[in-house]
């Protein structure tokens, strides 16, 4: 087992969903089976427009080969463990490149940096998931005693790392998971909720909209951006009981059995019909 980074394009040719799995040739057999049971690093090469860098985390389960297309093959991708980094990391930092794997014995960088997939030591593995989940300006949740408080701070959760055999392994706690989760989806949707259309900060600079899974978690809904959606308080609670749902195009719907809809509709956008 060993740490990997697999580079994807948002605009891939490959059959990837970075959540799920990951489709290369058969030319990176040997260096994706090194990864397995292990953790990745996604990177988007600096050639994409508005590039990602380093921009999530994932653990391979397993390899094998693509069943629809001869001389492919599927890293797939261990169910919840695929987790956006709260910050992109760039390609480049103050010092050169944060992944300094890359560079040769000249200290110029090789062509390593171009190989889809590639194996990346302990330290620089470290070093990236450090800075991609270092919070710089915390989202913070609304808090019901949201008072000022000069000695306020929030207790952070570290990405654990835990040294053994000169290697880490990387446990993932369901609160960084959560807190991350918010992060991403709330810079997504700019801190609006996705129904009402409302974008407001209390006095203490706290966005009052939650993070919501659109598929739970609690049925394998997974931590990315796209699976997430914006929502304030009554819109929330109204969304987790099924009083309101939307389509596969993120059209709102309403259901039946809500006694007022009425209401609903007007603090609503982008209103179709009922459902059941």
């Amino acid at each position: 087992m060993g740490f990997g980074v697999f580079i994807h394009r948002s605009d891939s040719i490959y059959n990837d969903s970075p959540a799920e799995q990951y489709q290369f040739p058969s030319q990176y057999l040997r260096r994706v089976e090194a990864c397995v049971g292990d953790w990745i690093i996604y990177y988007e090469p600096s050639k994409v427009a508005e590039t990602r860098g380093y921009f999530a985390i994932a653990k391979v389960r397993q390899v094998i080969p693509d069943p629809c297309i001869s001389g492919m093959y599927l890293a797939l991708i261990e169910p919840g463990s695929y987790l956006d980094f709260a910050n992109p990391v760039p390609f480049n930092g103050a010092m050169g490149p944060v992944e300094r794997g890359v560079l040769n014995d000249q200290g110029r960088i090789s062509g390593r940096a171009h190989a889809a997939v590639r194996p990346i030591s302990p330290e620089d593995f470290s070093r990236i998931v450090e800075r991609g989940f270092e919070e710089k300006a915390p989202l913070l949740p609304r808090l019901d005693n949201d008072m000022p408080s000069p000695n306020f701070d929030e207790v952070q959760t570290p990405f654990a790392f835990d040294q053994q055999r000169d290697r880490m392994s990387v446990t993932v706690s369901r609160i960084l998971r959560d807190r991350v989760f918010r992060r991403v989806v709330l810079r997504a949707y700019d801190e609006r909720c996705a129904i009402t259309g409302l974008k407001l900060i209390n006095g203490r600079g706290r966005a009052e909209v939650a993070a919501a899974h659109i598929r739970p978690v609690e049925a394998s809904g997974p931590d990315i951006v796209s699976n997430g959606i914006a929502l304030s308080g009554t819109a929330h609670w109204m969304f987790d009981r099924g009083l309101i749902s939307l389509t596969d195009d993120l059209e709102i719907l309403i259901s039946r059995q809500t006694n007022d809809p009425q209401g609903i509709r007007s603090i609503s956008r982008g209103v179709v019909e009922s459902c059941a």
